[in-house]
């Protein structure tokens, strides 16, 4: 049986046309370059699954068209998917050099869950250990930070790009936060990250909202000094110093419940510092009452959601439905209305 593409797989159909010219320095373009990398994942395994070769293959629009070519694809070792690739830069010898310098030499990005049978019982087993907070113990993750490592080590961390989409920007997430605790800053991009909390985000009403974020945070530091391995932690090493100077843009909507969390997140630091209780936000901000409660019965939990700086993206355009919020086809959409504010941890 012939499966029919979707328009969205195509992108003559559905990708950013309208930049025939990069300029590397321009935000919009880097996003969206960005954005069809993740893209490309997505279709490389969807060719895959459909075993669409040669000419029937979608996938390698999504990179050509911005001068790069495959250079390895990332497969997860326990159902053969393609989870994440390795692009490389190659512009013509005719490509304008007016903003090569601000372009990388390498991207390498990860798709989110594809809800099709070929990977969708691993993909989920790989969310479930998102949400218990262990996806650094999943054998993907090894095979994606091991290619990380190696990328960095060949060409250096200012020509490397970290990209990805929903799951693919939690690992993308995770492997910067991984690199960057050992002093190596990569240039991430993460769209729709998964944000695992109370959706406070979703209350209309701003005081009851606040008065919200304010106890749990009060409630999280309370327990977070109540544990005698966190109160002698927070009393020797800021668990967040190491990683504050690493500065991912995280691109959130807030219709997507799944990332819409981040933008209470950051705001509520501020909010804290006005009303003289920074300290304790300054605590609770990195801890979980989720990651505590797993430390209370011996589990090691590190929340991966939680990151000290970061550049917030959020995009104000109306979304019909949650499939539009969550959907990475937003971000290279020429029109938006974005809201953007860099949140530097001190």
């Amino acid at each position: 049986m012939v499966v029919m593409a979707s328009e969205r797989e195509d992108f003559s159909l559905s990708g950013p046309l309208h930049l025939t010219f990069i300029d590397w320095t321009n935000s919009h373009h880097r996003r969206s370059v960005a954005a069809s990398m993740v893209q490309g994942v997505y279709i490389l395994e969807r060719d895959r699954q459909l075993r669409r070769q040669g000419a029937e293959a979608l996938a390698s629009p999504w990179w050509e068209f911005f001068h790069f070519h495959l250079l390895r694809q990332l497969v997860d070792d326990a159902d053969s998917s393609i989870f994440g690739a390795i692009y490389e830069f190659k512009p013509p010898t005719s490509h304008c050099h007016q903003s090569i310098d601000e372009s990388p030499r390498y991207v390498i990005a990860f798709r989110g869950t594809i809800t099709k049978p070929d990977s969708l019982s691993r993909d989920l087993e790989l969310d479930l250990h998102l949400i218990r907070n262990g996806l650094h113990e999943t054998s993907r993750f090894e095979i994606a930070i091991q290619a990380v490592r190696n990328v960095v080590a060949t060409v250096g961390e200012s020509n490397v790009w970290l990209a990805g989409h929903s799951l693919g920007a939690a690992m993308a997430l995770l492997a910067g936060k991984t690199m960057a605790k050992t002093g190596i800053f990569l240039q991430a991009f993460l769209f729709n990250s998964p944000f695992f909390s109370a959706p406070v985000e979703r209350i209309k009403d701003k005081r009851v909202k606040k008065g919200i974020r304010i106890a749990s945070s009060v409630i999280t530091a309370g327990i977070a000094l109540a544990s005698k391995k966190n109160y002698q932690n927070s009393r020797s090493v800021d668990p967040f110093a190491a990683l504050s100077a690493w500065i991912p843009y995280i691109f959130v909507n807030p219709g997507d419940h799944i990332c819409s969390e981040y933008i209470g997140y950051f705001e509520h630091r501020k909010t804290m510092d006005d009303i003289g209780i920074g300290a304790i936000e300054k605590l609770a901000t990195q801890h979980s009452l989720g990651g505590l409660l797993m430390s209370a019965v011996g589990k090691d939990s590190e929340p991966l959601h939680l990151i000290p700086s970061a550049n917030l993206v959020v995009n104000m355009s109306p979304a019909p439905h949650f499939k539009e919020a969550h959907g990475i086809h937003q971000w290279w959409r020429p029109d938006l209305a974005l809201q953007c504010k860099a949140y530097n941890y001190k």
